[in-house]
């Protein structure tokens, strides 16, 4: 039986997640427990398409792809912890809730996302996390949020 995976690089992460510049949004993932949770990494640098127009001398990572970001490490995850190395997983979100921002991100912050699972079980489509970015320790944001997991053979 081979150890539980606690952690993603960026090769592994790729292996996972279907996605690819410019909307691949998490650089790393530590501190994996299982399906239970899991802490992202984003290295905002100011070279990421949406800083050309989101805003003009004024560059402000957009609310949506921090949410993203943190989907994108619960997927990451589960993932991991499940096995789903093949390039099959295909994730899409069903709802967001309670979704707040409290603070900018901007480029040179590092962006931490963390993740918990509220429901979901492995081998089940529709999960539930609780997420929260943040920066230096400061809330950034926080949602719930619902995926429906679609492993394709």
């Amino acid at each position: 039986m081979s150890d539980p995976v606690t952690h993603a690089d960026i090769q592994l992460i790729q292996k996972i997640l279907p996605h690819r510049y410019p909307f691949l949004l998490v650089d790393k993932v530590r501190d994996i427990d299982g399906t239970t949770s899991a802490v992202g990494i984003k290295n905002v640098t100011m070279n990421e398409p949406h800083f050309q127009g989101h805003f003009p001398g004024t560059p402000i990572m957009p609310g949506v792809t921090i949410v993203e970001a943190m989907a994108q490490t619960a997927a990451v995850m589960v993932g991991a912890t499940m096995g789903l190395t093949d390039g099959n997983l295909l994730i899409y979100f069903m709802s967001i809730d309670g979704c707040k921002f409290r603070r900018k991100v901007i480029p040179g912050d590092v962006l931490e996302m963390k993740v918990e699972t509220l429901r979901g079980k492995p081998g089940g489509k529709v999960w539930r996390f609780k997420g929260r970015a943040e920066v230096d320790g400061e809330m950034a944001a926080e949602a719930e949020f619902m995926a429906m997991m679609d492993v394709q053979s």
